[in-house]
């Protein structure tokens, strides 16, 4: 296979071979023409792990280096993202306090920050419910989110945010508070009018006008890798031929494709992403 003459990074895709289809999902981003993947860790109840403590997290956690070690043998280059998803409060909170829930949330982020620190792991992911949620609920929520960003102001990282669709604005402040550049929070799923750093779903509307006037973003499928729902978000295929079609198209230039797929996750997730 020809490789391709630029970087292509998913920045926020599932694989999961329990559950989905696995390797032959990684080796379809790869035969697309993506080099460079950022594997978020699933929510626990994927991997039917019931969290009591933070420790428990680790389950979910070594599962996902496990499948980063498979996915690296089809030749991708894989960064780890660890955390607890937002929706997890609700499942704690039937067998625990809010407030229990909300510490085992933080504790696993804890977790989470110490593979960072080892290496493991490039970035934390956390956030808050994206539905409709009890004010007790969301303000846990928040007090969960804030802590992941001091975790990645400690470690130096960037914090993947999945929250509501729209701007989020106030984290801009929880930010500037926690001591985390704004530049280094990534709103996964995002819309244009974030002032967070977006991560849009490669088949957005936007992506081209954004691009052309020299936006800093990233792009990402979501897939979840889930038999249960195939395809979902969009398929592992998508942010390698979407690029391809802006480029193809003339909506975009070879250097907004750098931008989008090099220079910016480099200089957000403190990597080095370049052509093998």
């Amino acid at each position: 296979m020809k490789p391709p003459a630029i970087p292509i990074t998913d920045d926020h895709i599932h694989i999961d071979p329990v559950n989905g289809r696995g390797i032959e999902a990684a080796k379809d981003f790869r035969r697309s023409g993506g080099t460079h993947i950022f594997l978020v860790s699933k929510p626990s109840w994927s991997l039917s792990v019931e969290p009591s403590t933070g420790e428990d997290y680790r389950e979910v956690f070594e599962a996902t280096l496990r499948v980063a070690e498979m996915v690296r043998e089809t030749g991708l280059v894989v960064y780890p993202v660890l955390g607890v998803h937002p929706a997890e409060i609700g499942r704690l909170a039937e067998r625990m306090s809010l407030e229990a829930a909300a510490g085992v949330m933080t504790a696993g982020l804890d977790l989470a920050a110490r593979y960072v620190e080892e290496g493991r792991a490039v970035a934390l992911k956390s956030g808050r419910p994206h539905y409709e949620v009890a004010p007790e609920v969301l303000a846990a929520s928040n007090a969960v989110l804030f802590h992941a960003l001091e975790l990645g102001a400690d470690c130096g990282c960037a914090v993947q945010l999945h929250a509501e669709s729209g701007p989020c604005t106030d984290v801009v402040e929880m930010a500037r508070r926690a001591g985390i550049p704004v530049e280094k929070v990534v709103k996964h799923f995002a819309t244009p009018d974030t002032p967070l750093m977006p991560s849009f779903i490669a088949r957005h509307e936007d992506i081209p006008a954004l691009a052309r006037s020299g936006r800093r973003f990233t792009m990402e499928s979501d897939y979840m890798d889930e038999n249960s729902r195939p395809g979902a978000v969009i398929g592992p295929k998508s942010v390698p031929r979407f690029t391809r079609r802006y480029l193809e198209e003339g909506l975009i230039t070879e250097e907004d494709a750098w931008r989008i797929h090099r220079e910016t996750p480099s200089r957000t997730y403190g990597v080095d992403i370049a052509l093998p």
